[in-house]
């Protein structure tokens, strides 16, 4: 199966509850949140209207970092790729993530191609939107 992968902050979520890019039905996110941010995440997704499968980073909100995030995204990216599926187009916006994505990639010759997602009005360090489960 041949499906694209969507970061959220900057690319889904552009903050303040806005909406930017949609996945389409069978794509996933992987996004560079901790699973302790699982519920305010799906909060937004799902008053968006956006239930695709999501792939949270696995370590605490305290000890990501852009990096970890990065080679976060990359691994999934191969572990799905291990399952069969492809991720032939990635979408972020993170500099630091999009390159650390692009060594994984390239370090497992794989195919999938990072679109970079310029958006300067997205903080790129961490930030919890508790603001999405108020609504």
């Amino acid at each position: 199966m041949r499906i694209n992968g969507f970061d959220i902050d900057g690319v889904i979520h552009l903050g303040n509850g806005s909406c930017g890019i949609h996945p389409g039905p069978k794509d996933v996110i992987i996004t560079g949140r901790s699973y302790e941010e699982e519920a305010e995440t799906f909060a937004f997704l799902h008053k968006n209207k956006i239930y695709n499968a999501v792939f949270f980073n696995q370590v605490d909100y305290d000890n990501k970092s852009r990096s970890s995030s990065g080679c976060h995204k990359g691994e999934t990216i191969l572990k799905l790729k291990k399952m069969g599926i492809v991720i032939d187009y990635f979408f972020e916006d993170d500099e630091i993530q999009k390159n650390e994505i692009e060594k994984a990639v390239k370090e497992n010759s794989l195919s999938t191609k990072v679109i970079h997602v310029s958006n300067p009005f997205v903080q790129k360090e961490n930030a919890r939107h508790l603001e999405d489960l108020n609504d």
